[in-house]
C-alpha cells in the first residue's frame, strides 16, 4: 500500500510539472469568496495554494469579497440594509462599515493567513496608490405604477472607471503577494464599493493575466440537468444565458469572465471553492475542478 501511495504522489508531482513550466513568470488573478472564505480548513488550504504558486514562480494576485461579513456587522450595529436588483444600497454610514470590513477585517485576515503559510502578502484597497478609480453606478428600474423608467440612487456603489497597475506590479516583482479589497475612489474623493468579480476581471485585463480564477459555492456552470459543463466559449455563454441555463447571480459572474477574455485574459475558470486546494487542482492537474471559459 505504501508503494502505491508513493507512486500516486509521484504521479501528481509529475503531472504538475508542465503546468508549472507553462505558468512560471505569469500572473494569475484569483477572486476569493464564498465558503472558501468562511470554513477554517478551506481558508488554510487556500493560503497554502497561494504561497505554493508564488514559490514555483507564478505571480498570484488575490481579489476578495466579503458580503456576509458586511451583513453581520451591519446587523450587530443595528444598521438597516436594503438590496435593489441584488445590490446593497450603500449610504455614507453603510459605506463606513463596508470600508471597515473589506479594507480592514477581511483584508487583514487574508493577509495574515498567507503570511502564516509562509508567504509575504500585502493588503490594498483601490485608494492605495490611487489604483482603482471608480464611478457611481447609475441604476434604473421601471416604476410599477407609471411603467416609466426611473433612476434609483443606491449610494456608494460603483464600477471601475480605470485601474493603474503600478502598485500591484511593484509588489509582485518584489516577491510580495497583493491582496485587494474591492473599494475604489471617485473623482470626488469618495469611496465606492465595487463588485469583487468585476474588480478581479478588470485587474486581470490591465495586468494581462494568464488566468482569472473565480471561486464559487457550486461546482461551476451547470446544464439544465445539473451536470457540470467543463469547457465553454463566449458564444456558448451567450446561448446559455439566452435559454435560461445560466441565470441569477451566475450571469454577472460569467459576464465578468467573458469581458476579461475579450480584454485579453487567456483563460477564465469558474471553480468550486468548497473543494480543498481547488486553486492548485485547477492550475496543476489535467482534470481541473470547474468550468473553463475560452474565446
Amino acid at each position: 500500500m505504501k508503494d502505491k501511495t508513493a507512486k500516486g504522489i509521484a504521479h501528481v508531482l509529475i503531472e504538475s510539472l508542465p503546468y508549472i513550466q507553462k505558468f512560471k513568470g505569469k500572473t494569475v488573478i484569483i477572486k476569493y469568496g464564498g465558503n472558501a472564505m468562511i470554513d477554517e480548513n478551506l481558508k488554510a488550504c487556500f493560503a497554502r495554494d497561494i504561497v505554493l504558486m508564488k514559490l514555483v514562480g507564478i505571480n498570484p494576485v488575490v481579489v476578495h469579497g466579503g458580503g456576509p461579513q458586511i451583513g453581520n456587522l451591519l446587523e450587530r450595529l443595528n444598521i438597516q440594509t436594503e438590496f435593489i436588483n441584488g445590490m446593497r444600497v450603500t449610504d455614507s454610514e453603510t459605506m463606513d462599515v463596508v470600508e471597515m470590513v473589506l479594507g480592514g477585517q477581511v483584508n487583514k485576515d487574508i493577509v495574515n493567513l498567507i503570511n502564516m503559510a509562509g508567504g509575504k502578502a500585502v493588503g490594498l484597497t483601490g485608494k492605495d496608490g490611487d489604483f482603482i478609480r471608480a464611478r457611481k453606478i447609475a441604476m434604473t428600474r421601471i416604476n410599477a405604477n407609471t411603467q416609466a423608467s426611473e433612476i434609483i440612487d443606491i449610494g456608494h456603489v460603483g464600477e471601475v472607471s480605470s485601474i493603474d497597475p503600478a502598485v500591484v506590479d511593484m509588489l509582485s516583482k518584489s516577491n510580495f503577494i497583493p491582496v485587494i479589497a474591492p473599494i475604489g475612489v471617485g473623482e470626488d474623493g469618495r469611496s465606492y464599493n465595487i463588485n469583487a468579480d468585476l474588480v478581479a476581471g478588470k485587474v486581470a485585463e490591465v495586468l494581462k493575466a494568464e488566468k482569472l480564477i473565480l471561486l464559487t459555492n457550486i461546482p461551476g456552470i451547470l446544464d439544465k440537468q445539473g451536470e457540470l459543463l467543463t469547457g465553454l466559449s463566449v458564444k456558448d455563454i451567450d446561448a446559455l444565458i439566452a435559454d435560461g441555463t445560466i441565470s441569477g447571480g451566475m450571469i454577472p459572474k460569467t459576464r465578468c469572465g467573458t469581458d476579461a477574455l475579450k480584454g485579453g485574459v487567456k483563460n477564465v475558470h469558474i471553480i468550486d471553492g468548497r473543494v480543498e486546494h481547488a486553486v492548485l487542482l485547477e492550475l496543476f492537474t489535467d482534470q481541473g475542478v470547474g468550468t473553463l471559459l475560452m474565446n
